[in-house]
């Protein structure tokens, strides 16, 4: 098996990277999703943290109400640490049992935001940065997820800046021109380095 951390920006074009080694029939494990399914109806974290940061962050349709709780659970560092206190070990054990399900010969791909913020870069074989300027990502932001200008750079600069993101990459994939030619790329390293690698440990 190969493991393989995924990451990039907000806007940097991961999203599309990681369908696209989906579909050459790379595992993925994706971070975001798991964190929204540790959270799900009917969890127990769910109930933790209505009864850590108030009833009324369950929604009327029995979903986690992600704004209100944001605004709580970011409001100082105590709070922070409760929410991730929660939430954390409940993704980690997920993570683990998503990671055991991987054959021999697999390539793994660890698709996840913070990677190298959370410390995760040494426990992949490789790490794959996904970049674009951050001009290109803002106007992506605007133009595909509704975004406002000035709302996507701030969460932009809230990010580890991308001099260090890309000082942790093994692989960067340039995301500054067309969809096809992002394809392309990931088309190349699935046949030069991640397939053959892969076949090299099953």
């Amino acid at each position: 098996m190969l493991t393989v951390g995924l990451t990039g920006g907000m806007g940097s074009g991961k999203s599309s990277v990681s369908a696209r080694l989906r579909e050459h029939g790379a595992r993925v494990v994706d971070a975001d999703a798991i964190a929204r399914e540790v959270v799900a109806p009917g969890e127990p974290a769910l109930a933790e943290l209505a009864e850590a940061f108030g009833a009324d962050v369950i929604a009327a349709d029995g979903t986690l109400d992600r704004a209100l709780l944001a605004r709580r659970a970011f409001a100082d560092d105590a709070s922070r640490r409760r929410l991730n206190a929660i939430t954390h070990p409940r993704i980690a054990a997920r993570t683990a049992e998503l990671f055991a399900l991987a054959r021999p010969g697999e390539v793994l791909v660890h698709d996840m935001p913070l990677l190298i913020e959370n410390g995760l870069a040494g426990d992949h074989d490789l790490v794959v940065v996904v970049h674009a300027p951050e001009e290109i990502r803002v106007r992506r932001l605007v133009e595909s997820r509704g975004v406002d200008a000035a709302d996507a750079r701030r969460r932009i600069a809230a990010q580890i800046d991308d001099a260090t993101r890309l000082a942790a990459a093994d692989v960067v994939l340039d995301n500054s021109g067309t969809r096809e030619e992002l394809v392309e790329q990931v088309d190349r390293l699935w046949r030069g380095r991640l397939a053959p690698e892969a076949a090299k440990r099953a």
